[in-house]
């Protein structure tokens, strides 16, 4: 939020690798093991399915969007 205030208050101009950031979501696929956290077949299976909820979502949104897109340029 404030890189965004940052950015506006320079009057720079946004590029398309801002828009395309992973941030959060990407560290939640691509994170190192910690050593310290408690692990237990329950906790795996949440995590499992959460990754899975994800990649679902995305999915979905991209068969959305290309379906709109035919739709109104074929």
């Amino acid at each position: 939020m404030e890189e965004q205030r940052d950015l506006a208050k320079q009057g720079a101009k946004r590029s398309w690798k801002d828009f395309f950031k992973l941030g959060e979501v990407g560290g939640y696929f691509f994170r190192a093991k910690d050593p310290n956290r408690p692990t237990n077949a329950s906790l795996k299976m949440m995590h499992g399915v959460n990754k899975l909820s994800i990649v679902m979502f995305l999915a979905c949104v991209i068969i959305i969007v290309t379906r709109i897109i035919a739709r109104n340029y074929f």
